[in-house]
């Protein structure tokens, strides 16, 4: 069936000489246990974050509390809805000449696959901005960064991810059918027209500087947690520095390994075009790679906290029988002490620059 010929098939032109073949059982299966456990932790990530907020309503943790539980809802709402169109795919025999013949479910079903995608980068880069914001200005995050302006930010970066998904639609272009038959996505096979290398350019540039940004300022927090811990004399400032520095190794490992794999693939195709040598299965391991991710993501965010952290320190200590680190009392949240240490330099800095005012209008 040709595309060019019957613009209502424009999705079917890749199950002509279809080369990728999966098993139904194992593919299935792969379905049900991906959508079922990132529905699970993503509900139990929002009832702890629920918990939390009722628990904590200061301004220094609202921001991340609601960052956070846009992500975990985003995450949520990827697994049900895409999970569900992939599984009745497959119980369809994935026979979208049957129940697709519109092209109205390969529509849908690519944008929440571009959407579901970008949005959770989007907030993971913007949560890391938010947190080095926090740790090295703690002053300015506390005064502007307030709900308003959080919920703002999470509109904003919702529409830009709602508004890149529709772009092929608004231009006319339908989202294809993939050569596995089970999802549909932006032309992967035979690119040659520059809209459709445009497209894969777009998604993998916007996702590996999504990934960028939240590595370089995770970076600095870390850096800004570790010169405050060797120049604070303070014993209470061990352990937010010990969660925090675990916590931002955990967020920049899971997300380039899981979004790496199928970021770079789709920028290969697009830069290769029809030279490209990515299989079908390469793709579709890349992107259950990808999917790992939105599973993880309750995990690393809400769940590894310090009462876990804590935990985990003592099983290995007492497996292994040694006393490794000295642990004190984790007496208050990680994000409460950073902003309390860093608050006192800064107010400290402030004060000697208004200090030193007088002294020198005196001399004049």
């Amino acid at each position: 069936m040709n595309s060019s010929k019957s613009p209502g098939l424009a999705g079917f032109g890749v199950l002509k000489n279809t080369t990728c073949h999966t098993e139904k059982k194992i593919s299935v299966f792969f379905s049900i246990i991906f959508m079922t456990v990132g529905i699970l932790s993503n509900s139990l990530a929002i009832a702890i974050l629920m918990k939390a907020y009722q628990r904590f309503r200061q301004k220094s943790k609202a921001s991340f509390l609601l960052l956070a539980s846009g992500l975990v809802v985003t995450d949520l709402f990827g697994h049900l809805i895409n999970g569900a169109i992939a599984v009745f795919v497959y119980a369809s025999d994935k026979d979208w000449i049957r129940f697709n013949q519109s092209n109205i479910l390969c529509s849908v079903f690519g944008i929440c696959m571009v959407f579901f995608g970008l949005c959770p980068l989007f907030l993971g880069s913007v949560m890391a901005v938010e947190r080095c914001i926090g740790v090295t200005k703690p002053i300015f995050h506390s005064t502007k960064m307030t709900s308003k302006h959080v919920k703002m930010m999470l509109t904003m970066v919702c529409l830009f991810a709602v508004i890149i998904a529709l772009l092929p639609i608004l231009r006319f272009r339908a989202y294809q059918i993939q050569a596995s038959r089970t999802w549909c996505f932006y032309k992967t096979e035979h690119v040659e027209d520059w809209e459709d290398r445009f497209y894969l350019l777009l998604f993998s540039c916007l996702g590996l500087l999504a990934l960028a940004i939240s590595f370089l300022c995770n970076a600095v927090t870390g850096i800004t947690l570790l010169r405050v811990k060797f120049k604070s004399q303070q014993r209470q400032g061990r352990s937010h520095h010990f969660e925090m520095i675990i916590q931002l190794l955990a967020i920049m490992c899971v997300s380039c390994i899981c979004w790496s794999p199928f970021l770079v693939t789709m920028a290969r195709i697009g830069i290769n075009k029809s030279h490209s040598k990515e299989t079908c299965e390469t793709i579709l391991f890349a992107l259950r790679m990808a999917t790992w991710n939105q599973i993880l993501d309750p995990w690393v965010y809400i769940l590894l906290r310090k009462a876990v952290l804590k935990n985990l320190y003592k099983i290995t200590r007492g497996c292994c029988g040694v006393h490794i680190i000295n642990l004190h009392m984790w007496e208050l949240s990680s994000i409460k002490n950073s902003l309390k240490v860093a608050a006192i330099s800064e107010s400290a800095v402030s004060s000697k620059q208004v200090n030193l005012q007088p002294l020198s209008s005196t001399g004049q």
